[in-house]
């Protein structure tokens, strides 16, 4: 059986790991390369880099910061932020990224995840979604939460594996910094449509939320921040409590 993952977030502002609710008002968290050392240290499975405001000020990621980050860590690095092209996937694999993150890159540009997953495999290409009930459905948003696509989350996600991503996070905006635990519903919804490996992001405010997600049968990995940002939560302390609980992780 596959072991279960735990992911912390940077979520990068102007060089700086910030943190809000609901995608809104951001605070100052930590310098991300320190965060990154820490990360790398605390026995996390993998880290996520996301330049959050990249793609709504319509600028490239920033590159110097993301090189310092990938310089700290020794696991997988995911990254996104402003990847609208192969050129975009390029820069950041070369400043270290080992996976490459698209979201409103590629609702702007469909093709990208294809073109992208036949040049670098699909395991570099994850699909990251941001989304949000409308009117009783599960809509996809994209620059950073502050669009709604009208996309319908379900179609989008089966678009998205049969171009070939090769896994997919699901950011419940909803559920995001409000830490009242992940967002079942969305999650068990995308989850029986795909047969990606599934990454649950927003909503983790207790290790117990973590039990509960790893019940749902399709989740392959936690994504979380303020929880560990705020040494709430040690994720080597997580991962026994897990494997108590009987769910598989590499401790």
């Amino acid at each position: 059986m596959l072991t279960k993952r735990i992911i912390p977030c940077l979520d990068v502002k102007n060089g700086r790991v910030v943190k809000g609710v609901n995608f809104e008002g951001l605070r100052d968290v930590e310098d991300p390369v320190a965060l990154a050392a820490f990360y790398n240290r605390s026995g996390a499975d993998e880290l996520v880099f996301y330049d959050i405001t990249a793609s709504f000020e319509g600028r490239p990621l920033f590159a110097d910061v993301l090189s310092r980050v990938a310089a700290e860590v020794f696991i997988p690095l995911t990254v996104g932020g402003s990847i609208n092209s192969l050129d975009d996937f390029d820069r950041v694999l070369k400043c270290g990224a080992d996976k490459v993150s698209v979201n409103s890159g590629a609702i702007r540009n469909p093709k990208l995840i294809a073109e992208a997953a036949k040049r670098y495999g699909d395991q570099c290409v994850v699909l990251s979604m941001d989304l949000k009930r409308v009117n009783g459905s599960f809509h996809v948003f994209a620059k950073g939460g502050r669009e709604d696509t009208g996309l319908d989350a379900v179609e989008w996600v089966k678009f998205g594996e049969q171009s070939g991503a090769g896994e997919v996070v699901v950011n419940s905006i909803d559920t995001d910094g409000v830490r009242g635990g992940f967002d079942l519903e969305m999650l068990a919804v995308i989850g029986d449509a795909v047969n990606l490996p599934l990454i649950a992001s927003g909503g983790a405010g207790k290790p117990e939320d973590f039990v509960e997600l790893f019940k749902l049968p399709r989740v392959d990995a936690g994504l979380a921040a303020s929880i560990f940002h705020s040494h709430e939560a040690d994720i080597k302390d997580l991962k026994r409590m897990l494997k108590n609980n009987g769910i598989p992780m590499r401790v």
